[in-house]
């Protein structure tokens, strides 16, 4: 599907390299369709050397020689970057938006034309391939551009698609939701290393224990709560420790954690409206 597009990524960070490797180690893509400008050249060069893949002296020769052109950017710099490849820009190619927090109503207003806009929340363990991507079509995006985009993104993870308007709940879920789980696996650790284990086997078995909870549900397709029983016997260990769970009030906690993160993405996507639309 995506081997004959060509495609842009201007930026390279992080996310942008994830998108590079999940596209080149999946053979999703080739690396001589794939197209890259970052403000960094060592970071650049380095990208060639690692992935094969064409570096451009600038974002602009990066959207002339793409048929999709990621903004794996900033928000901060998005809307000049948006500006400076403003004049290339049009209904034949898919514009993909990575950029936390930026609405499509405010690259729409930045821009003032129509474009086959669409808005990407990945998270940051698209950096080994398990990502959890939401995808929000722009009003001119077709069915086929959608296929695409998800195509690129579960090169690198899972992707599901929604309405724009969900989108500050998918920032306060999966989007944010990496750092809830590391602070889990920090404090699980800790615990091991209070009841007498070491720092590294405590770290290495509250991780595994979390990726193999993970990996359970997804595969078994069942509920939750209905794994949670399995492993709750009758006067047990785990019953005992889910009771102090919930009489801390993790669950609460968890839920109003999303909820505060959820709030703040909303906050922070009325801004860049603003921003976007003053500049």
């Amino acid at each position: 599907m995506l081997k004959d597009k060509r495609i842009g990524i201007i930026g390279t960070g992080n996310m942008g390299e994830a998108l590079i490797n999940g596209l080149v180690h999946s053979r999703s893509s080739i690396p001589e369709n794939i197209t890259c400008s970052d403000i960094r050249n060592d970071r650049l060069k380095s990208i060639k050397e690692v992935y094969g893949v064409v570096i451009a002296k600038n974002n602009l020769d990066v959207v002339k020689a793409s048929e999709i052109v990621i903004y794996a950017i900033k928000p901060q710099i998005m809307a000049s970057i948006l500006k400076e490849t403003a004049d290339c820009l049009d209904k034949s190619k898919i514009i993909i938006s990575i950029a936390a927090g930026v609405p499509l109503a405010a690259i729409e207003s930045c821009l003032n034309k129509d474009l086959r806009l669409i808005r990407v929340m990945p998270n940051i363990a698209a950096s080994v391939r398990e990502g959890a991507a939401a995808i929000a079509p722009g009003k001119h995006a077709l069915k086929d551009d959608l296929k695409l985009t998800q195509a690129i993104f579960d090169s690198v993870g899972e992707s599901v698609i929604i309405e724009e308007n969900l989108m500050d709940a998918i920032t306060g879920l999966s989007g944010s939701g990496p750092a809830y789980i590391f602070l889990i696996v920090d404090a699980l650790a800790d615990a091991g290393v209070k009841m007498g284990l070491s720092r590294e086997d405590a770290l290495f078995l509250s991780s595994q224990t979390v990726l193999g909870a993970a990996k359970l549900l997804m595969e078994t397709k069942e509920h939750p709560g209905k794994l949670k029983d399995k492993v709750t016997s009758p006067g047990g260990t785990a019953i005992t420790g889910l009771h102090t769970l919930e009489k801390g009030g993790l669950r609460t906690t968890l839920i109003n954690a999303v909820e505060a993160a959820t709030n703040r993405s909303k906050e922070l996507g009325e801004m860049m409206i603003k921003n976007f639309s003053g500049n």
